[in-house]
């Protein structure tokens, strides 16, 4: 190839001008001094021209504006095989960025295998072309080949494995020669199982003290003191009226009616806990609680008539999803207590009268009255 004229010397330093001083983005400009880079014997502006990020990090800007398609043909054509390599990179195509670089400088493609950091397979797969291609091309003694393999492991921060790199080896290589590399990665794994074992001890007394825990609550229990009042109708929780003997979804036995206790040492009745939260939490919830509670007075009615007359064949399984309904009833009304959570840090937001109770605002007013006071002038002797 010969030299560039002089012409074309000046051409390339008044691209460069309007490239890094006047900042011309036009990909035209920079396709063009990309042209003429190629084709030049040192490819050590090509490059530079390559790495150079002209978007200078700014937002919305690409770091270049020429087109990478036609730079890969372009280089390909003109055999560099470096700029190549870093446009294939650039581009994300590593297998082929590493591929080609294999063909100039094995450096250069361990260089772009650890490139790759958030992916680890690809990684892992760009270093075993790596170590196949080192492995293949080692003309020396069978000993000493090894022990540049093995001096290659190291360089993959453990990554790969000798039993990764075991089938590059032809079959009549004597494993003496790999005892030291195979005792390390024994080693290494007999580590991995030990915290392993590790993990599975610690996991098993978890699940035990998990276990533990879950047959202590199903035996919890609560002390309800014969005077304690409901936290929403102030009524006594242990004796109530008949309005509060039947509960919707509930059982009532004998003259108590359904309530919730909280372990803070609030108690609900059910039907006052759950008419307080479907007035105070979302519509979408509200509507979900109702729905659950309509359900379940379903079908209390349904085994109701069941146990009044014949049993019923599906009579168990309506059990059941009455006991599903009324464990999501719970869920959604009695996660938490209504005065001590979330529901009544939300209320703090909402004002002290709502829009529907305007009229109790109006009754506060205080109205002139019609017999106005008449001031006496006292006269204060002198």
């Amino acid at each position: 190839m010969h030299p560039l004229g002089n012409e074309t010397h000046e051409v390339i330093k008044y691209l460069e001008f309007c490239v890094h001083r006047l900042y011309n983005e036009d990909p035209g400009i920079h396709n063009l001094l990309l042209s003429l880079y190629a084709k030049q014997e040192d490819d050590s502006a090509l490059l530079r021209f390559l790495q150079c990020k002209f978007g200078n990090g700014r937002d919305n800007v690409p770091d270049f504006f020429y087109d990478p398609k036609y730079a890969l043909r372009l280089c390909l054509k003109e055999k560099r095989m470096r700029a190549c390599v870093h446009i294939y990179s650039m581009m994300s195509m590593h297998e082929e960025a590493v591929a080609l670089a294999l063909q100039v400088d094995p450096e250069l493609a361990m260089a772009e295998a650890d490139k790759v950091e958030d992916d680890e397979d690809l990684r892992k797969k760009l270093w075993m072309m790596v170590a196949k291609h080192v492995i293949g091309q080692e003309k020396g003694t069978k000993r000493e080949n090894i022990r540049k393999a093995i001096a290659f492991l190291k360089e993959t921060d453990g990554l790969l494995k000798i039993e990764d790199i075991l089938p590059f080896f032809p079959d009549f290589a004597l494993i003496d020669d790999f005892k030291e590399a195979i005792c390390s990665s024994l080693e290494d794994y007999n580590k991995q199982i030990e915290e392993l074992k590790q993990e599975m001890n610690d996991a098993t007394h978890g699940a035990d003290n998990i276990r533990k825990d879950i047959n202590a609550l199903a035996q919890r229990y609560a002390v309800i003191d014969k005077d304690e009042d409901c936290g929403v109708c102030r009524r006594k929780i242990l004796n109530v009226g008949g309005d509060y003997r039947i509960s919707r979804g509930y059982t009532s036995v004998g003259p108590i009616a359904p309530f919730y206790v909280f372990p803070c040492g609030h108690a609900f009745h059910s039907e006052c806990l759950i008419a307080h939260v479907t007035r105070c939490t979302t519509e979408s919830q509200a509507e979900c609680i109702l729905d659950l509670q309509k359900q379940l007075t379903l079908f209390g009615d349904g085994t109701r008539k069941d146990l009044n007359g014949s049993m019923a064949e599906d009579s168990v399984s309506s059990t059941t999803n009455a006991d599903k309904l009324r464990s999501q009833l719970d869920d959604a009304v009695a996660g938490e207590c209504p005065y001590c959570g979330e529901l009544m840090i939300r209320e703090i937001s909402l004002p002290f009268i709502l829009a529907e109770e305007s009229q109790e605002v109006d009754s506060w007013t205080i109205k002139p009255t019609n017999n106005l006071l008449t001031l006496r002038s006292i006269s204060l002797p002198s």
